[in-house]
């Protein structure tokens, strides 16, 4: 029979001024999102782009060519709701998807030429967002390579 260690947790003391809403590192990050989201709606709205289109777009003019299912990894998207995303891009005429030759499974999406003529609109969308964030280059790298190492630790917690 297994003896089983019990597990204890570190609980420390949290002051009661700490568990206020505003004072929620949670809650700064997903009301920093909305805020996002809504800052790049009527700059996006310009060029016929969702926020999450504009996302999907990225990753395909860095590279012109991907799996589905490689988009949805890059962008921490499942099937369902990646589908209806590339289904309007390609109803808009930005992107095609086609069946892999090699493994009938698979679906291939890449840039048709108006979508690739899209990504000259990346500089003016880059620089009216930078605008509104209102940091410098640096202070934007700084906040990004710290998020970036929050979701890998909260990732890994998981």
């Amino acid at each position: 029979m297994a003896v089983m260690k019990a597990r204890t947790a570190k609980v420390m003391e949290i002051p009661e001024e700490e568990k206020r809403l505003e004072k929620q590192l949670c809650f700064a990050v997903y009301a920093t999102a909305h805020a996002f989201t809504r800052a790049y709606k009527p700059i996006l709205d310009r060029v016929g782009l969702t926020y999450p289109q504009y996302l999907v777009m990225l990753v395909l003019w860095e590279k012109a060519e991907l799996p589905v299912k490689t988009i949805g990894e890059q962008l921490d998207l499942d099937s369902g709701t990646l589908s209806p995303l590339l289904k309007r891009l390609e109803q808009n005429g930005l992107i095609k998807r086609t069946r892999d030759s090699r493994d009938e499974r698979q679906v291939i999406v890449s840039l048709t030429p108006k979508g690739q003529a899209m990504k000259g609109e990346v500089n003016t969308i880059m620089s009216s967002i930078g605008e509104a964030i209102g940091c410098t280059l640096e202070e934007m790298a700084v906040m990004r390579d710290m998020l970036t190492r929050l979701r890998g630790n909260l990732n890994a917690s998981i």
